[in-house]
């Protein structure tokens, strides 16, 4: 009707039909469009401000730093024209702008662009380590049953139970399982001197059952209970290497009439116990990394934290260096040791079994006793005599009967060794244990570090033993029943 009348409908009345006016089809912007339509207007808006902002920067710099009166071009101006007179041969080989200063200038920026491609692109180049992926063992470990229902899995090296001489119990540190023990020592040497080395998993590491509320006696207990339950009659020894020295001191003092002796490789003392003096604690701190104090601070103010870099490091199912997870300073020939092969075997056999579980809270429980209060001091293993009772019924007792006088303490011979190049444990914490347990006998190492006196030294393991042990003896004379023999020569007399 309109159309006869002589009136035109608007072009957008047309919808998807031919549109009057524009002799074709109208297109709808769809949304998709009209967001690359503002992004694209909004980034030329961005461009256009920063043309203008540098031609403004570049004006402020001529009115206000190139003048002639300006100290810069008053020192360096004479410089400049000097080596602009001297560089004007080049001129011939310049863009057709023979202006120096603006020729030069664009020159120097395109080849430090070009400096930092070419460094860029070398790096890329080089083929990056493939991420290798950590491999779990199926579990294969001996376990116990605990009193309060808990499981505990132990590994045995040496001589058998019935011939040994000496048994050795030995907790592993941190990020470590029971196949570490003591790495590397051979069969042969733990014949000759008769050694059965005893090695366990802490709880909710390996295959043993996790602790709810776990501290340093609940892991004394541990041990014993072990020792019952593989049969160890006599007095042991208990071995402590860098963070599992800390569940060694627990045996010294909550069980110490069942170990007979210690001896710690690198111990591990609370950087932040009271009784360090200022030097030491010095001498302690400034031998880590930023990012080690950083956890330390975490675990000790804030472990709620730890769990997410955990399960970003040690616990994301992939293989890296110890040195690198736990934030390690290390000196040339520790880094040396990791690298080698039989290292690099033994740390992916002994990582993968400390993660077995795959549980962040075992960990964080180990890194908080490290840094918390142990419940005991290092002095506390001191001998000295047992305090006596007080009270008008101990003085009765008193009159007529005179109190036996009792000691307390470890009463056995604790033996000590520290790398002088340790930047894991550094020596200022073997010489904090020095100054409060005067009894502990402390075997300083010229040049050696964390790794290299413990991990596949053969000598090192001999030398240990010897100063320890003395001479080896062997294992202990098989003692034959002679009962049945002399049941046999009595029937053959008949």
């Amino acid at each position: 009707m309109d159309e006869v009348n002589g009136v035109m409908p608007p072009p957008y009345a047309a919808g998807a039909g031919v549109g009057f006016g524009f002799g074709g089809n109208v297109p709808r912007v769809s949304k998709d469009g009209d967001w690359r339509f503002h992004a694209t207007e909004f980034a030329k808006g961005v461009a256009e401000l920063s043309v203008e902002f540098g031609k403004g920067c570049r004006d402020v710099v001529r009115q206000s730093v190139l003048r002639d009166d300006s100290f810069v071009v008053r020192k360096l101006g004479g410089p400049c024209k000097s080596a602009c007179t001297k560089l004007r041969f080049l001129n011939e080989y310049l863009p057709e702008d023979r202006d120096l200063m603006h020729s030069w200038s664009v020159i120097s920026f395109v080849f430090a662009v070009v400096v930092a491609v070419l460094i860029v692109t070398s790096e890329s180049d080089t083929t990056a380590p493939l991420i290798q992926k950590l491999h779990i063992d199926p579990p294969n470990a001996t376990r116990i049953l605990l009193p309060d229902g808990r499981h505990l899995a132990y590994q045995e090296q040496g001589v058998p139970s019935e011939i040994a001489r000496i048994t050795l119990v030995a907790s592993h540190s941190f990020l470590s399982s029971r196949l570490a023990g003591i790495p590397g020592i051979k069969a042969s040497l733990l014949q000759e001197f008769g050694i059965r080395l005893v090695t366990y998993d802490l709880p909710g590491f390996g295959e043993s059952d996790p602790h709810p509320g776990r501290n340093l006696e609940s892991s004394a207990m541990d041990m014993l209970y072990l020792s019952y339950a593989v049969h160890i009659t006599e007095k042991f020894w208990v071995v402590g290497y860098s963070g599992g020295s800390i569940h060694t001191w627990a045996a010294l003092k909550y069980i110490p009439d069942r170990v007979a002796g210690a001896f710690i490789v690198a111990p591990l003392i609370n950087p932040y116990e009271p009784g360090m003096n200022k030097v030491e604690k010095y001498r302690t701190w400034e031998k880590w990394t930023s990012k080690r104090k950083f956890m330390y601070f975490l675990t000790r103010k804030f472990p709620a934290f730890l769990p997410y870099f955990y399960r970003h490091s040690f616990l994301s199912g992939n293989l890296d260096q110890i040195d690198k997870w736990l934030s390690m300073s290390l000196g040339k020939r520790d880094k040396a040791m990791i690298e080698e092969v039989k290292y690099q075997d033994f740390w992916k056999r002994d990582l993968g079994e400390s993660v077995r579980q795959g549980n962040v809270k075992p960990f964080v429980e180990e890194a908080i006793l490290q840094v918390s209060n142990w419940g005991f001091t290092i002095s506390d293993l001191n001998i000295q005599k047992k305090r006596q009772g007080k009270g008008v019924i101990f003085w009765l007792k008193s009159i007529y009967k005179r109190p036996r006088e009792e000691l307390t303490g470890f009463l056995g011979p604790i033996h000590i060794w520290q790398g002088m190049e340790d930047r894991v444990v550094p020596p200022s914490m073997s010489d904090y244990v020095q100054r409060v347990l005067p009894g502990a006998m402390v075997h300083k190492l010229l040049y050696e570090g964390h790794f290299t006196y413990f991990y596949f030294c053969d000598e090192c393991h001999r030398q240990m033993l010897t100063t320890v042990f003395g001479n080896p003896q062997g294992p202990l004379p098989i003692k034959l029943d002679s009962a049945p023999i002399e049941n046999n020569n009595n029937e053959e007399t008949e």
